[in-house]
C-alpha cells in the first residue's frame, strides 16, 4: 500500500491543540528540578473530578499547592513563562467513582464553547493525563499498586518482582470525509443531538495502517468500498484520550448498507448542504439539511476543508 499523501492544511484552528505550556521533558526526568518548581509561585489547575472549574469571567481557574488535598497525586503539566517569570503548572489526580464516565459531560461541553484556544489545549492535556492516572492505580501486568513517576508521565508497579513501567496512552481514531461525485457521506449516531450528522469515524485496530482503518470502517458502517485515502489533519481529543486522524477518501459507489448497531441514519449530502450547515453553525443554528458538528470537533474542520477544496 502506498504511503499516505499529505493534503493542504485546514483553514480552521484545531481545538485542543497548541498548549502554551512548555512540556519540559528534562524536568520530568530530574526529581530535583521538578521539586524546585513546587513553590508558592506554582499554579495548580482546579478540577471538579475531570471537569474544569471556570472563573466568573469564563477562564480556567488556578490555585496554589496548598489547596491540594494531602496525599493527592500531582501531575506536572509543564512550565509557563520564561526566565525568572517561569513557573510550574500542575494538576491533581481525582478519585473517580466506580463506573464514572470518562467522556465529555455538560461542564466539558460548556468549556469547549467558552475557553480560548490555549486554555482549551491546556485543559485537554491535563484531562487526558489525570483521567489515565485515576484509572491506572494498579498494574495491569501483576495487579500490584502503581505509583506516579516522572512528574506524572509514567506509572511504575510497586512490586519488586514486577516493576513494570506504564505510560499514558493515546488511542488513534480515524475520522473521514468520504466523497463521491461532489457529495459527502455523513452519518448520525443515536447519541447525537437532534438533526446532527457528522463524518464517519472509528478506532484503529492492531495490525492495520491508518488507510486500512479508513477503508475497513467505511465498509463496516456503510457498506461502501473506498480508494485514494489521504491524511488531512489531526486533533487531540481528551474524552478520554484519543488522537483523531482526519482523512479523505473516494467512495467507489453511492449504494449504502448501514450498520444499524453503529448508526441511526446515513446519507449523501451535497456541497451546498454542507456549506449551508457550516454557515448556520456559525450563527448558532442548524442547517436546512442537517445540524453540523461544533467548531471544536475536527469533523467540522474536515467538512470545511472539503467545502473549500471543492469550491
Amino acid at each position: 500500500m502506498s504511503a499516505p499523501q499529505t493534503l493542504s492544511r485546514p483553514l480552521l484552528p484545531i481545538a485542543y491543540a497548541g498548549s502554551p505550556l512548555d512540556r519540559a521533558d528534562p524536568v520530568r526526568n530530574d526529581p530535583a528540578a521538578l521539586a524546585a518548581l513546587k513553590t508558592e509561585r506554582a499554579r495548580v489547575l482546579l478540577l471538579d473530578g475531570l471537569d474544569p472549574v471556570l472563573s466568573p469571567d469564563q477562564h480556567l481557574s488556578w490555585g496554589t499547592l496548598d489547596q491540594v488535598d494531602e496525599g493527592a497525586e500531582l501531575i506536572f503539566l509543564g512550565i509557563e513563562g520564561l526566565g525568572e517569570a517561569a513557573r510550574g503548572c500542575f494538576a491533581p489526580v481525582p478519585t473517580l467513582a466506580p463506573g464514572e464516565s470518562p467522556h465529555a459531560g455538560p461542564a466539558s461541553w460548556n468549556a469547549m464553547a467558552v475557553l480560548g484556544a490555549g486554555e482549551l489545549a491546556t485543559y485537554g492535556g491535563a484531562r487526558s493525563l489525570v483521567s489515565w492516572h485515576a484509572r491506572h492505580r494498579f498494574c495491569p501486568q501483576c495487579g500490584s499498586p502503581t505509583r506516579l513517576d516522572k512528574g506524572g508521565w509514567q506509572r511504575t508497579c510497586t512490586s519488586e518482582a514486577c516493576g513494570a513501567a506504564h505510560f499514558p496512552r493515546v488511542d488513534p481514531v480515524t475520522i473521514m470525509a468520504i466523497e463521491h461525485e461532489g457529495k459527502l457521506l455523513l452519518g448520525r449516531q443515536p447519541r447525537f443531538p437532534e438533526g446532527r450528522y457528522s463524518t464517519l469515524a472509528g478506532f484503529l485496530e492492531p495490525g492495520e495502517t491508518m488507510e486500512e482503518a479508513v477503508m475497513r470502517e467505511v465498509f463496516e458502517e456503510a457498506g461502501v468500498r473506498v480508494k485514494g485515502v489521504s491524511y488531512v489533519a489531526s486533533q487531540p481529543w481528551p474524552f478520554p484520550s484519543s488522537l483523531m486522524l482526519a482523512c479523505h477518501g473516494y467512495a467507489l459507489s453511492t449504494e449504502l448498507t448501514m450498520d444499524a448497531s453503529e448508526l441511526e441514519d446515513l446519507r449523501w449530502f451535497t456541497r451546498a448542504d454542507i456549506l449551508d450547515a457550516l454557515e448556520a453553525k456559525g450563527r448558532g443554528e442548524p442547517g436546512r439539511a442537517f445540524d453540523a458538528p461544533a467548531h471544536t470537533a475536527v469533523a467540522h474542520v474536515l467538512m470545511r476543508w472539503w467545502v473549500d477544496r471543492t469550491a
